[in-house]
């Protein structure tokens, strides 16, 4: 399996492959959609359009889709398809799109021209949709990798749009800004470490997968009642020694790095601040891979995948990764479905 998806990234590596994903995206029921009309019509001079919105009183923010991308399509239709959500971006910020595969140039705020592509590949952009917020000085106020749901991403909208991150962390303001109807506990699954957790890596040992979640949390939830619950996720959930660690408690956790301290100040130093977030670490104890956001289980038994089977250090783009994984399987018969 891993020699034939190894030779299958070969032969698709390239030029063409943004294509082959488009069409493997349409085969599978998924199409584009047209960005919004009020995003800006930018010439991607990045140190003008800051500027502009610096007047303007507004913030930068920097939209990275594909076409084909169904969290792209969320994000379109679910969060700036919702009326007080579109008005609150259009108040707070200029929106520019960015394409992950684009060749339109890019001048960055160092003055450096170079692809679109070559943008996203630099600032490792390995999810869309993902977002960049610019403050007056082109640093970024606040990054979200991957899809955030539309009640979350209105307060991350607020957190910026009032210039907060200066005051506050994120972390704790979309904790209590951002309440949503979930089950009001963690779920305690037989295939988790137990407690006290001890993470520093073991000689010879299995990668490790580390589940930041929270009692509060609906899209946690729906992890451990659907995603976990898929026969090919379990299977890949066995090549890792998983952990899970609740991003508000104090109980000491041992680190990868061999450090013990609470838990919610790893998490905190980590830069966890949306729940769940899975943080993969090499054998060795070191992070190679995150997933922040919302994920169907086609996707989570990717990233599993891409990380177990060490894919990750020939193939650092993981959406091409996906793409591939897709069409071997539509090649073997199988039917892909994206997001069920």
């Amino acid at each position: 399996m891993l020699k034939t998806l190894t030779f299958v990234l070969a032969l698709l590596a390239g030029s063409h492959l943004a294509g082959a994903a488009d069409e493997s995206a349409q085969a599978a029921g998924v199409h584009h959609h047209e960005n919004p009309a009020w995003f800006k019509q930018s010439f991607l001079d990045l140190r003008d359009d800051v500027k502009e919105a610096t007047k303007a009183g507004r913030r930068l923010m920097l939209y990275f889709y594909q076409d084909g991308c169904p969290y792209c399509s969320k994000m379109l239709q679910e969060n700036f398809g919702q009326k007080e959500i579109a008005d609150k971006t259009r108040k707070h910020f200029d929106v520019i799109a960015i394409n992950l595969w684009g060749d339109r140039e890019v001048v960055d705020m160092g003055g450096k021209t170079v692809p679109e592509k070559a943008f996203a590949t630099a600032l490792k952009v390995q999810f869309t949709p993902s977002l960049l917020l610019l403050d007056e000085k082109g640093e970024a106020a606040l990054r979200l990798n991957g899809y955030m749901p539309p009640h979350k991403f209105s307060v991350a909208l607020d957190f910026v749009g009032q210039h907060l991150e200066k005051k506050q962390r994120f972390t704790d303001y979309l904790a209590a800004n951002a309440g949503e109807p979930a089950s009001g506990r963690l779920h305690h699954e037989a295939w988790l470490m137990k407690a006290p957790l001890k993470l520093a890596a073991a000689k010879g040992g299995k990668p490790l997968l580390v589940l930041f979640e929270q009692k509060e949390c609906a899209a946690c939830d729906e992890l451990h009642s659907d995603a976990f619950t898929r026969a090919d996720v379990m299977s890949l959930l066995g090549q890792y020694r998983v952990a899970q660690v609740d991003i508000a408690s104090r109980d000491a956790v041992q680190t990868p790095a061999g450090e013990t301290l609470p838990a919610r100040d790893w998490a905190r130093r980590a830069g966890v601040f949306y729940t769940p977030s899975l943080v993969f670490f090499d054998a060795g104890g070191r992070e190679v891979f995150r997933v922040e956001g919302y994920l169907r289980p086609f996707h989570l038994a990717s990233s599993l995948e891409y990380v177990a089977s060490g894919a990750y250090r020939t193939q650092p783009e993981f959406q091409r990764y996906i793409d591939t994984r897709a069409a071997l399987r539509r090649a073997r018969g199988e039917r892909v479905e994206l997001m069920k």
